[in-house]
């Protein structure tokens, strides 16, 4: 085959600066790689739980009663647009491991009669499902069993309505139901003490005294159903049976939080690939702009002798592709093994069955094209200058620089010394690449910034959450409202130092055409235990009547304080009643509302009545009032404040330490590729410059202090520039995570900035000693004799 000169040229260039070529390679390799990371792991979770939704029957409506009659399912499924309906029942039972000292909590869902044909199926991963007539068979989630080791064979204890049942386990199952399964009163799934358990009907229809009834109803609608009037049908025959309102399929928690973090992979995608496509086009502008100069007599000689202007562009052009396809290569390679990763990782967290990697040939192609594309348009302008000059002009060296009338003032000014003016004035004479290289270097500073900022947000929301506002040590709920003396025997548990009680109340609440559905919390005047903290941090009292709103639910409803909202109570005697705002609170989980205890009974019309109560523990006794708990059948779940925050601490550690682990190695990817090309193009400016000193004299420690005092400066300037970029990057990413479910509080604190600093500047150390290796060896006598 034979190769054409320019093309044969192309070849010789890229291996004579081979080592400038694979740092902008590996600039765009990061781009692909982010931009196939998160297209394919969030097309990829997308995909997989399109499926499961759809083998397994995952239902569109849900809705909780105290207790209906089974007949009322006949009406349910006569509502327009409801293919199919299944009653069942869902309780809460206090569970009684031997590998815990504390109560966990197990939701228990009965089966139907044919296991196959229902809704929201189980994928058995071992063993079998029970059989329909025992009382004692039961599947359990994969997750739970794991964590306490249990197999098909194993028993287990839990209190049901209050009596001790021991269970045996057939099979373990996963379900699209519980995705993220989230306990009671818990911020992170902690399959250690919460576990889903599936019995057959007639053992929790006797265990809890509902022959005849169920507790919770789910549907499966037409496609292109209205969901909102499936509902709203649905609420007015469940009404008269304690229906605490229908949610949709997007209000489930399981598929809420899944749906939330598919939207902040989303946002990453959308902010990372940007970044680095950016710098590699830049990067491409100055390495091209420099050869270009370099060849200005090579590129007037092909001219005379007949090439084409439009041929010597294309050269050009072939080798920035050149330069592409070979990011593109490892882009591919590292986007795809770092894309299966993340997805495994998510469809362990979310207890996925399985996982449908999507090698979508568009996610690949948009890759690659996005990525020529920011190449080429990089060396464009430089192009353009190059095929532009006449071929006598090109032939002829470029007018030496002035440096004197542009420097002269500056020098004065500032008063530096010879090697000082050397490193000034060569950053000044060429302020587009100087820019260049600060930016580039910035952009590294602000993905860190972007990233590690993470860790101060959450250790200031497990502080305001836990040690300012829910200051308890453990939260106890009861099975169902209790009357005030409920109380006093909480306070006779061991161990307890005091308690505080709390009443939770399901309510909608509306302002105008905007509602939410949520729980109202009633608390004392003035809690200590569980707390309302202002957005300032100060406690707040609780009004004697109305209502503290979170700023979250305050803005979702478009409601300030003093306006009055209308609250419909979905328990009890379902009164509606309008209530003023009486002030903002501040939360970072869920939509918060709180009332005083006395004035939410009031308002309910009824006597005074308590949900449960929160908890100060001796340290000393934990264990003896675990085991009262345990032993207590009103109690209906036991949140441990401490486990809380441990397991929150846990989870997030282990996602947020890969996250940053990916982040720091892309930020000293850019680093090293904009310092190294800098480096690289000035010393082949001051090449002649350099050995001339050498030759004079100095030595190789001043000599490089010139060249390294040009990449100090460029890196330094960047700093500043960095934090701010950053600043701004994590600030919308923030924006962008905030949901109904939680809000991420933005606090960064210099040690975000100062990390973030470090991380950069180790990896322009380790570009300069790269570049100093070459200095070491200049032949002295070669360099001057050459142009450069």
């Amino acid at each position: 085959m034979v190769i054409s000169p320019l093309r044969r040229k192309v070849l010789r260039d890229l291996r004579r600066l081979w080592a400038q070529v694979l740092a902008i390679a590996l600039v765009l390799a990061a781009g692909v790689a982010t931009l196939i990371l998160g297209n394919g792991a969030y097309a990829s979770l997308q995909e997989t739980r399109a499926r499961y939704y759809d083998d397994y029957r995952f239902a569109d409506v849900f809705a909780d009663v105290t207790r209906a009659p089974r007949a009322l399912l006949g009406d349910i499924r006569e509502v327009d647009n409801v293919l199919a309906a299944e009653a069942r029942i869902v309780k809460l039972a206090l569970l009684d491991m031997p590998t815990m000292a504390e109560p966990g909590t197990m939701m228990l869902v009965s089966l139907p009669a044919d296991a196959d044909r229902g809704l929201n199926l189980l994928h058995l991963r071992q063993g079998r499902l029970p059989d329909p007539q025992s009382a004692r068979e039961v599947v359990v989630s994969e997750g739970f069993a794991v964590a306490h080791r249990l197999r098909p064979g194993a028993s287990l204890t839990v209190l049901m309505n209050g009596k001790r049942r021991e269970l045996v386990v057939t099979g373990l199952a996963l379900s699209p139901e519980f995705i993220y399964a989230l306990g009671p009163g818990e911020m992170m799934p902690d399959p250690r003490r919460f576990g889903i358990a599936w019995l057959p009907r007639p053992a929790l229809e006797a265990a809890f005294d509902l022959t005849g009834a169920f507790s919770n109803v789910v549907l499966k609608l037409a496609p292109g159903a209205s969901v909102d009037r499936t509902i709203e049908a649905l609420d007015r025959l469940t009404a008269p049976y304690g229906g605490a309102g229908a949610v949709a399929r997007e209000e489930q928690i399981s598929h809420a939080f899944l749906d939330a973090e598919l939207k902040q992979l989303s946002a990453m995608v959308k902010v990372l690939p940007p970044i680095f496509l950016l710098v590699a086009a830049m990067l491409v502008n100055i390495t091209l702009s420099r050869l270009i100069a370099l060849e200005r007599e090579q590129i007037g000689l092909l001219k005379a002798i007949g090439y084409s202007s439009r041929a010597i562009a294309l050269h050009y052009v072939e080798f920035v592709v050149a330069i592409a396809l070979l990011g593109i290569v490892m882009g591919v390679a590292a986007g795809v093994w770092l894309g299966v990763g993340m997805a495994q990782i998510y469809a362990r967290f979310f207890s996925f069955p399985f996982l449908i990697f999507t090698r979508d040939p568009q996610i690949y192609g948009l890759a690659a094209a996005v990525t020529v594309a920011a190449a080429v348009a990089g060396a464009l302008l430089a192009v353009r200058v190059a095929v532009a000059l006449p071929p006598a002009v090109a032939m002829s060296p470029p007018a030496p620089a002035d440096y004197r009338a542009r420097m002269g003032a500056f020098h004065r000014l500032f008063a530096l010394r010879q090697t000082g003016v050397m490193v000034t004035r060569h950053l000044f004479r060429w302020p587009l690449r100087t820019a260049s290289g600060t930016f580039g270097v910035a952009m590294a500073v602000a993905i860190l910034v972007a990233s590690l900022w993470s860790f101060g947000s959450i250790n200031h929301m497990i502080d305001v959450t836990f040690a300012r506002a829910e200051r308890h040590d453990a939260l106890v709920a009861f099975g169902a409202p209790e009357p005030a003396r409920a109380l006093f025997a909480a306070r006779q548990m061991p161990g307890v130092l005091a308690a505080e009680p709390f009443r939770a109340v399901a309510a909608r609440i509306s302002h105008r055409a905007l509602s939410r559905k949520l729980s109202i919390m009633g608390k004392p005047e003035t809690p200590t235990l569980s707390r309302v903290l202002a957005p300032d941090l100060r406690p707040m009292a609780m009004p004697e009547a109305g209502l503290i709103l979170s700023e979250a639910l305050a803005e979702a409803l478009a409601v300030r304080p003093g306006d009055r909202v209308t609250v419909e109570f979905l328990e009890g005697a379902r009164r509606t009643v309008t209530l003023p705002v009486s002030g903002l609170s501040l939360g970072y989980v869920g939509l918060g509302v709180a009332m005083d205890l006395t004035a939410l009974n009031r308002a309910m019309g009824e006597g005074a009545l308590i949900s449960g109560a929160a908890l100060q523990i001796d340290e000393a006794r934990k264990d003896a009032f675990y085991a009262a708990a345990k032993a207590t059948p009103k109690t209906g779940f036991v949140a441990v404040t401490a486990l809380t925050v441990a397991r929150f601490k846990e989870t997030l550690a282990e996602n947020i330490t890969v996250m940053i682990t990916v982040y720091v190695g892309l930020a000293a990817i850019i680093a090293v590729g904009v310092v190294y090309n800098f480096a690289r193009i000035a010393l082949s400016e001051q090449g002649r410059e350099l050995a001339s000193l050498r030759v004079l004299g100095f030595t190789r420690a001043e000599v490089s202090g010139i060249l390294f005092g040009e990449l100090a400066t460029v890196v330094l300037l960047a700093q500043p520039f960095g934090w701010l970029f950053g600043y701004a990057i994590a600030f919308g990413m923030v924006q962008a995570f905030s949901s109904d479910l939680y809000r991420v509080p933005f606090v960064i604190g210099p040690d975000v900035y100062v990390t973030s600093s470090v991380v950069v500047c180790a990896a322009a150390l380790a570009s300069a000693w790269a570049i100093r290796g070459r200095i070491n060896t200049l032949d002295l006598v070669e360099v001057l004799k050459t142009r450069e």
